[in-house]
């Protein structure tokens, strides 16, 4: 019989050989799922010998790795700004470097806005990591997919502010009424283009929702409309905060001051690189 390493092992070999990065990692990611163990709890049972029932729950899991669906998707599960997550097909995998729009957006804020917007909201990350930080705040949610939106939905049940999130089937703002404003509207919007979209790893490409990730032949469109669109929907001291493309970023900083935004600021993510627009009125 294999033991909990050798299987290990045998996982790395395989996802190496199939192009997957990190594959020792996502060996072990993978084995403890299959397993209903923690890392750590998976560490200690290196040299207990697997049962068969053990390795054909397994296996399974290994091979979808191995074509390259994204291990997200095959744990049905990701982290997200301190919640759990659930991820599948129906929107694409929340981004770590998201995370850094979080900590942006609630730093401008000495007390909790009133109203919140997120636009494109997948698998609501960013409006049920706002709802958490802000219990006071009215969280809004527009996705244009309703698959996205149910997805959206059960993860707010999960997180336990289903109640104070509002959820509305619409193209950016068109289903939004024109009177309506919010202290705060969030974005991370497509923004790649399709040529961009065909380069990506096939973790990418091949799995996730086309719409959540190209914007078309202009990478930039999508970012473009709602910088137009917003101002109108922004209450008195309002923020538009944008997750962008490193290439069109500075370009949509222009945009916003030319759109009448009182200011606009870009920030950096984590690895030094502009990526965040926040615009104030």
């Amino acid at each position: 019989m294999l033991s909990v390493l050798e299987i290990i092992k045998r996982t790395t070999g395989f996802l190496e050989q199939h192009g997957v990065e990190s594959p020792r990692l996502n060996a072990e990611l993978l084995i403890g799922h299959a397993l209903g163990l923690k890392r750590m709890q998976l560490y200690l049972q290196f040299e207990r010998p697997l049962t068969e029932a053990e390795l054909a729950q397994i296996r399974p899991l290994v091979k979808r790795r191995g074509g390259r669906e994204p291990l997200q998707y095959i744990m049905g599960e990701t982290e997200f700004a301190g919640l759990k997550l659930k991820v599948d097909r129906r929107a694409l995998i929340p981004r770590p470097e998201t995370e850094r729009l979080i900590e942006l957006v609630t730093a401008q804020f000495a007390a909790p806005p009133a109203t919140v917007l997120d636009l494109g909201t997948g698998s609501g990350a960013i409006a049920l990591a706002l709802a958490k930080a802000w219990p006071e705040a009215v969280v809004t949610a527009v996705d244009k997919s309703a698959e996205a939106l149910a997805l959206a939905r059960e993860n707010a049940e999960a997180c336990g502010v289903a109640g104070r999130v509002q959820w509305v089937c619409s193209d950016w703002f068109a289903a939004v009424p024109a009177a309506e404003k919010f202290a705060l509207i969030v974005a991370n919007p497509p923004y790649l283009s399709d040529e961009e979209t065909a380069a990506t790893p096939p973790e990418v490409k091949d799995y996730e929702p086309r719409m959540a990730l190209s914007a078309g032949a202009n990478s930039a469109a999508d970012l473009e409309r709602i910088i137009r669109a917003a101002r109108p929907h922004l209450a008195a001291g309002g923020l538009l905060a944008c997750e962008t493309g490193i290439a069109q970023h500075q370009a949509l900083v222009a945009l916003a001051t030319a759109e009448g935004y009182a200011r606009a600021e870009s920030h950096a993510d984590l690895t030094g690189r502009e990526r965040f627009l926040l615009a104030f009125v």
